[in-house]
């Protein structure tokens, strides 16, 4: 079964929080990092990956994150200071290559 992912994306700042989904992480956070898309996540610079969980079914991880944009920001940052307090990167030492 194909892997997917829900991810926390923020700015350097920390002043936003963003919350998506995708089936393949290195590559959603390569495009949030070269700004691919022209979206919200462009125009605040959302591109530190500081939170991610994995599924095996991606219709779980579609409901997980509902559930997690349903939440308030209080919540989303307890989240991620669970696992990651510093808010690093997470993707920090990534290779971005794609055929």
């Amino acid at each position: 079964m194909k892997k997917s992912h829900i991810y926390i994306t923020s700015n350097k700042n920390r002043t936003v929080i963003y919350v998506g989904v995708t089936t393949n992480l290195v590559r959603r956070i390569y495009q949030h990092k070269t700004k691919y898309y022209k979206g919200f996540t462009a125009r605040y610079n959302c591109d530190r990956l500081v939170y991610f969980e994995e599924f095996t079914d991606i219709k779980k991880a579609m409901a997980r994150e509902k559930q997690l944009k349903s939440g308030n920001r209080q919540r989303k940052e307890n989240l991620i200071n669970s696992i990651n307090p510093e808010w690093n990167d997470l993707s920090d030492g990534w290779l971005f290559y794609f055929d």
